[in-house]
């Protein structure tokens, strides 16, 4: 958990303490002053929103390293390799991963998880459904890793340029935007593992 995920949550408490307070002002007949309250709450929040996109606009792209995990809290992803297959009109693309755990007593799963891969023009492509696939939310025991795969199929001419993943939320979503910082998507640079091709053609 990064420092901004915390100012995120700090921020959120704070926020439902001030609406507690603003209805129990209200409630005792001072509507005048719970509306001044919620104001500047208000002023607060477009002044925290702004300071994010901001700062995600000025951040360098942060790029994730193939054999280093990315991790989400306790739930992390790495992509071991990745090879390329040319097949006529388009490529397919392999990725090995491996999802592992890094909670100590608890149980636990990616709800939600999802990956894609990314062009250099920012096209998204998902995975091809394959039901043999370990799902990216398995659950996982303490410690624990699990081996999968996923492929991905690109029109020839379009290279790759990383892979992109989260859970609890679809991509480039609203918790992008209320955690500092971390709304590059919305600027054209994600957060993602760069994708160095390992060619299977001869």
């Amino acid at each position: 958990m990064t420092v901004f995920d915390l100012t995120f949550l700090a921020v959120a408490l704070g926020t439902v303490i001030v609406l507690l307070r603003s209805a129990a002002i209200a409630v005792r007949g001072n509507g005048a002053r719970a509306l001044r309250v919620l104001r500047t709450l208000g002023l607060f929040w477009a002044v925290y929103l702004g300071l994010g996109l901001v700062l995600s606009a000025v951040r360098p792209q942060r790029f994730v390293a193939v054999g280093t995990p990315w991790c989400f809290d306790d739930w992390c992803l790495t992509l071991d390799g990745i090879v390329e297959r040319p097949a006529g009109d388009h490529v397919e693309y392999t990725a090995a991963l491996t999802l592992s755990s890094r909670a100590r007593r608890i149980r636990q799963r990616a709800r939600g998880a999802w990956i894609y891969l990314v062009d250099d023009a920012h096209q998204r492509y998902a995975a091809e459904p394959d039901p043999t696939d370990t799902p990216l939310d398995v659950e996982l025991g303490p410690q624990e890793a699990r081996s999968t795969s996923r492929r991905f199929v690109l029109p020839a001419g379009r290279r790759p340029a990383g892979l992109i993943t989260g859970h609890g939320g679809p991509y480039c979503g609203v918790m992008n935007v209320l955690i500092l910082g971390d709304a590059g998507c919305l600027f054209g640079k994600p957060a993602m593992i760069r994708l160095p091709v390992i060619s299977d053609s001869p």
